[in-house]
């Protein structure tokens, strides 16, 4: 498995919107909270200082986390259609017994969310899927154990 870090260009869009509004909103809003809260007085007991303090640490390491993402990421264009699935495709599958399809996108690991039908590239049936085409059965070995379905659809 690679150390890669793939996004789509949604994906990367939609971090560098989500850093820019930490950066430029989150951040003052935190710090001026920061302010008020000492000038109250007593920081041991003051609860209001103490839960800034604990978001503003949040709000810093999510910052962190984002520009390094967005700094060593390879944003992955889906240049058309591919017989074949890669990240950025639009892959409908159906799990042997089932009787309805589920349709995800295959996305790198930092924008997956299956609510979201965003399906990492590294889960299990994410990397199970790349390479594959439209009519082939895969087997996954999953947390709640095995999974059989076949590609429907590749897009």
């Amino acid at each position: 498995m690679s150390d890669d870090i793939h996004l789509t260009p949604e994906g990367a869009e939609a971090l560098r919107l989500e850093l820019d509004d930490l950066v430029k909103i989150r951040r003052p809003e935190l710090a001026q909270r920061l302010r008020e809260a000492v000038a109250d007085g007593d920081l041991k007991e003051n609860a209001n200082y103490h839960d800034t303090k604990e978001q503003q640490a949040m709000a810093e390491g999510r910052i962190q986390y984002l520009q390094d993402i967005l700094r060593r990421a390879k944003v992955v264009v889906n240049d058309g259609p591919s017989d074949f699935i890669r990240v950025g495709s639009v892959v409908t599958i159906q799990e042997v017994g089932a009787s309805d399809d589920e349709t995800y996108t295959i996305v790198g690991a930092a924008e997956a969310n299956p609510r979201e039908g965003k399906l990492s590239e590294k889960s299990p049936i994410g990397s199970a899927l790349i390479g594959r085409k439209r009519g082939d059965k895969i087997k996954v070995n999953a947390p709640d154990g095995q999974i059989s379905f076949k590609v429907k659809k590749v897009e």
